[in-house]
């Protein structure tokens, strides 16, 4: 008897096409049998390339969770390996979490933490923005392959801790927001129905990265007008500095540039206003085309050169670089040195949260209240010589 070969397969049945995805799923051969496990994953054709996941935003989560299913299949496979036990049904129905522990003397089958979860993100998702309901399905994806929970009774400080580890390698901001926050409401609401009594979160310190961090990541004006200024030599750096610089004067998120649709553009006492929702949030968001966004938007016949993140974060780096700037910055750092221009400008902080989509100016304090810090300090700085 061979050993089980993994690896993944796309679309086994043939039913993609230009628009409709197709599913992914381990292949395990063994015995010159092949065995399929469906990972939840579908991308288009065009978003799967050489067993990796390519062009979406959401790319490099779906490949994580993919080479966590391998992982897991890896490890589950091993360990019966180890015991002898060795059986293809029980590797299929581990892999999927269809595994269930006994409740009870009676064999009362307890029910897995994957169904409730899910069972409380159809609820959740209720309502809510596509780009909202994809991140609650991103993380069941991953939450399933990593496979550290199954039942409730694995809720524990050490198991939160586990799931910490197992994403190493990812920003704090990161992990928090794409991954801890959904487990810490799913948690919530098992306490709530009286499936749980104790959230391990209070007892843990997860880094959370939160947004008074988000002020270091701004260019001054002085290194925004280099990267404005530069002439790039090819045209996708051009296209990438263009976009940055219409970013900068429009504060948009990159989800939000990346739908940007010049007909919602409408005339307000002669100005071109914009109004839209921000795709993390449905938040209304309202501002102003100035001269320099009108000008790209002109030079593109109103169509942007949209660009992958991933793509237009190579492109922003290598910019920064042939401006001598020596920060990491990303498509982001656009959003945060637009705000930080208009508020150093004397912009008000009511507007200032509007155009950043913000439900209130709590947010925004919040967000940049060590740049307000820094403002009154410079401003009283300059007039020093004055006083005295």
């Amino acid at each position: 008897m061979g050993t089980p070969t993994i690896r993944l397969e796309y679309d086994r049945r043939k039913r993609a096409s230009a628009t409709k995805e197709g599913s992914v799923e381990l292949r395990i051969v063994y015995n010159r049998r092949p065995y399929y496990v469906s990972t939840g994953v579908r991308v288009l054709p065009k978003q799967w390339r050489r067993g990796q996941v390519v062009n979406r935003l959401d790319a490099y989560e779906l490949q994580r969770t993919l080479d966590m299913y391998v992982a897991k299949a890896r490890r589950i496979i091993n360990d019966l390996t180890e015991k002898g036990e060795l059986d293809m049904a029980t590797v299929t129905a581990e892999i999927s979490g269809r595994q269930k522990k006994e409740a009870s003397k009676n064999v009362v089958k307890e029910k897995l933490l994957m169904d409730y979860f899910r069972e409380r993100a159809e609820v959740r998702k209720y309502g809510r923005t596509e780009d909202s309901c994809e991140r609650y399905d991103r993380f069941l994806r991953w939450f399933e392959a990593w496979g550290g929970m199954m039942t409730f009774e694995d809720i524990t400080e050490l198991k939160v801790v586990e799931m910490d580890k197992a994403l190493a390698g990812m920003k704090p901001y990161s992990k928090w927001n794409n991954y801890h926050r959904f487990l810490n409401s799913f948690i919530l609401d098992a306490i709530n129905d009286g499936l749980l009594r104790k959230n391990p979160y209070k007892s843990i310190h997860i880094v959370r990265e939160n947004g008074e961090d988000s002020l270091a990541k701004f260019l001054t004006r002085e290194e925004f007008r280099r990267i404005e200024e530069l002439k790039p030599t090819t045209t996708y750096l051009r296209h990438a500095r263009d976009l940055f610089v219409f970013q900068t004067y429009t504060c948009l998120s990159y989800t939000d540039l990346a739908s940007f649709d010049a007909t919602r553009i409408k005339k307000v006492n002669g100005r071109s206003v914009y109004v839209g929702r921000r795709g993390k949030t449905n938040q209304e968001y309202t501002f102003m085309l100035l001269e320099p966004a009108l000008q790209i938007l002109r030079k593109y016949s109103y169509r942007l050169p949209i660009m992958t993140n991933q793509k237009y974060n190579e492109y922003i780096k290598a910019l920064a670089g042939s401006a001598k700037i020596d920060k990491p910055v990303s498509s982001h750092w656009a959003r945060h040195t637009g705000a930080t221009m208009m508020l150093n400008a004397g912009v008000n902080m009511e507007v200032v949260a509007k155009i950043l989509g913000h439900s209130s100016t709590k947010i925004t304090r919040r967000v940049y209240a060590k740049l307000l810090d820094e403002t009154v300090t410079d401003a009283m700085a300059a007039v020093e010589g004055q006083l005295l």
